[in-house]
């Protein structure tokens, strides 16, 4: 399908720098946050002490093809081993972390502007999650980074998003600061319950109402992104972000944590009643697929009969009215425009990922079903429309 206009993605990567994490880190510091290592001849990040192995080359280079897993995820027609799908591998291209290559590869895809969100900055904070002032030391090295080589808006093209952790309420309300001065629009963070120095929390509790307070006056989108949620498999498998493959030969519940963490984290928010509290607020979910929403719906129309007078408002047009859905590709479209509306469903193409597609506007398709005016508004004005801050 051609269209008469460009898209928005909402979903599009960077595979960070060398010196992502450390060029605005104090090397002495480097034992206690993030370092490089060898391990048995491969580049590694150790974080807090411990070797990541959450990708195999940290580097980059060589990477996978954009879309290289794109055949599995559509059904795996030939029955391959995901394994197999990753074998080909080629240098890493200049738009992976350039900006001006990239741009340039927007306008070869048909692409008007893009959310940008991190590789190895979403799967970092549960390594560290222990230590949440070097938490904080991390993640203001990592913008600081990511202003540099990215731009919180480049020339209103590339958004790229600060990350944002609330294990310490007074940095993410600075940082949030620092970020709607550099003009982001958007912040990112993890679908978790943070880990405070007091222990962990949901991110609805009190503690965390500073952090909403200043979204919620500034109008500025939270996008909760998939990444280490550090959810435990309960024996049913091997815990850790880089066991999602391992035993590829066979399903594993491990490959449900993206969404089984989206859906709690959602929840959450509608449960104790954060949108009460601040009615200015948008949240998008992106990269943690959609087929939780049917039972996400399901459980706050049968909470709202059991605990009769508990919402001051129907959760489930709350909800409605405060998040938007970013569907996996090789999720049924049609079926979240139905149960969403499709002014608040938004397109996310998680380029030039392996999960992804290989090239965004293959998505396209997907939609062919949707008239000409919802198939725009989930391609590119409801990204537009969440890029606007909205301030009160």
């Amino acid at each position: 399908m051609d269209l008469d206009y460009q898209a928005f993605d909402a979903d599009n990567h960077y595979y960070e720098a060398l010196d992502a994490f450390t060029r605005h880190l104090d090397p002495r510091l480097g034992p206690r946050v993030v370092q490089w290592a060898e391990v048995n001849g491969r580049q590694y990040h150790v974080v807090g002490g411990q070797v990541s192995h959450a990708v195999v080359n940290p580097t980059f280079n060589p990477v996978a093809k954009a879309g290289a897993l794109h055949d599995y995820f559509r059904g795996n027609p030939n029955s391959k081993s995901p394994l197999e799908f990753l074998r080909e591998r080629e240098p890493i291209r200049p738009e992976y972390r350039d900006r001006d290559a990239r741009v340039q590869t927007l306008d070869e895809f048909g692409l008007e502007s893009v959310w940008l969100f991190p590789t190895l900055g979403i799967l970092y904070e549960e390594l560290l999650k222990h230590d949440p002032v070097a938490v904080t030391l991390m993640f203001t090295a990592f913008n600081r980074w990511l202003d540099e080589d990215w731009g919180c808006n480049y020339h209103d093209r590339i958004y790229a998003s600060p990350y944002i952790s609330l294990c310490d309420v007074d940095w993410a309300v600075s940082e949030l600061e620092w970020a709607l001065d550099h003009d982001a629009r958007t912040v990112v963070l993890r679908p978790a319950a943070p880990t405070t120095a007091t222990g962990q929390l949901p991110p609805t509790d009190p503690t965390f109402d500073p952090f909403w307070a200043r979204v919620n006056e500034a109008g500025i989108t939270v996008v909760v992104h998939a990444g280490d949620s550090g959810y435990s498999s309960q024996g049913y498998a091997k815990d850790g972000f880089a066991a999602t493959f391992e035993g590829a030969g066979r399903p594993s519940i491990k490959m449900l944590a993206i969404e089984r963490a989206a859906h709690d984290f959602l929840l959450t928010l509608v449960f104790d009643r954060l949108f009460d509290r601040f009615p200015n607020l948008r949240i998008a979910s992106v990269e943690n697929g959609s087929e939780f929403l049917p039972d996400l719906l399901k459980k706050l129309t049968s909470t709202t009969r059991k605990m009769p007078g508990y919402f001051t408002q129907d959760p489930i047009e709350s909800f409605r009215e405060h998040v938007w859905i970013n569907p996996f590709w090789e999720d049924d479209p049609y079926q979240i425009v139905d149960l969403m509306g499709a002014d608040r469903v938004i397109f996310g193409s998680d380029w030039p990922h392996i999960e992804g597609m290989p090239k965004p506007l293959d998505y396209v398709t997907e939609l062919k079903e949707l008239d000409d005016a919802d198939r725009l508004l989930v391609l590119r004005d409801n990204a537009r429309q969440l890029t606007t801050r909205q301030p009160v």
